[in-house]
């Protein structure tokens, strides 16, 4: 039988603010499990593995400074094809140089493989699988987590529930490659089990990424992210003032941008007024067929 002495209890004769009674607690912790503690005014970090999303703005704001392995990172999107490779192709190229895979699980729109290939995902890695029902989509992603080896996958759930999301965040614990899921902009607003979520859209020309922390370990951010990460055929069109911090999307970061071939010369449109216009053309074809 065990009794508790409340008299006897010790009342610290001044309060302690949480953040201070926090550290404490976290400092009498054995160190394998005060790692693993994430005080919520700091940036989680532990020892989660991560990776780096090649843009530094956005690394400095990321948990761990990268995109999570072993759990849901959540891109949430007005429309669906809205800038996801730009967002994702610098992580895609490090997964496919570790010898993993990409899978696509039901891609608004068919790949581009030629131009894949050129940003340094050759086409025997990238895996597109084409469904079309919800139920489709939520079996093939959880059976791609569970799956052995290293993959990246990338599944556009436009009406996946809570529940299914949070199916999908345990199954995503066995991954070590980073794991997104697509979703509408409407649910930004609805419970989601992904640790990591963020808003994606385009700002104003010459269209930058607009990133928005919509949820992470760390303290909340208001501001947007402005990503100016362009593909190489395009930084050389951008007016020199409208560039900003260029980030290329080209797998060899010295090489310079290809320059475009010469445009043919036009040819001028002349009209004949000997050429009869179509309604004579066809008033004899219609007094024949009389």
């Amino acid at each position: 039988m065990y009794s508790i002495d409340m008299l006897k209890s010790t009342v610290p004769p001044h309060p302690v603010s949480s953040c201070a009674s926090a550290r404490d607690a976290v400092d009498r912790l054995p160190p394998h499990l005060a790692q693993a503690v994430w005080p919520g005014h700091l940036l989680g970090t532990g020892a989660q593995l991560v990776w780096p999303s090649g843009h530094p703005l956005l690394d400095a704001e990321l948990p761990g400074g990268g995109w999570p392995a072993q759990c849901l990172s959540e891109v949430l999107q007005p429309q669906p094809g809205l800038a996801e490779w730009r967002l994702l192709l610098p992580t895609l190229r490090q997964v496919v140089q570790a010898g993993g895979h990409v899978l696509l699980i039901g891609p608004p729109h068919v790949p581009h493989l030629p131009g894949l290939a050129q940003q340094g995902l050759p086409p025997d890695r990238v895996i597109r699988i084409d469904v079309t029902t919800m139920a489709e989509r939520l079996w093939a992603t959880e059976q791609a987590l569970l799956a052995d080896g290293l993959w990246a996958v990338l599944s556009w759930l436009p009406q996946a529930r809570a529940a299914q999301v949070r199916r999908l965040q345990v199954c995503a614990s066995r991954q070590a490659g980073p794991v997104f899921l697509f979703r509408p902009e409407r649910v930004s607003s609805e419970a989601s089990a992904a640790p990591l979520r963020l808003h994606l859209s385009l700002g104003a020309c010459p269209h930058p990424l607009v990133v928005r922390l919509v949820k992470r370990r760390g303290p909340l951010r208001e501001t947007p992210l402005q990503l100016a990460c362009w593909p190489p055929g395009l930084i050389e069109l951008l007016p020199p003032g409208e560039q900003g911090p260029v980030s290329p999307l080209s797998p060899d970061w010295s090489r310079a941008p290809a320059k475009r071939p010469p445009l043919a010369p036009a040819v001028p449109w002349v009209a004949s007024p000997s050429l009869p216009d179509h309604a004579e053309l066809d008033r004899p074809a219609a007094r024949t067929h009389a």
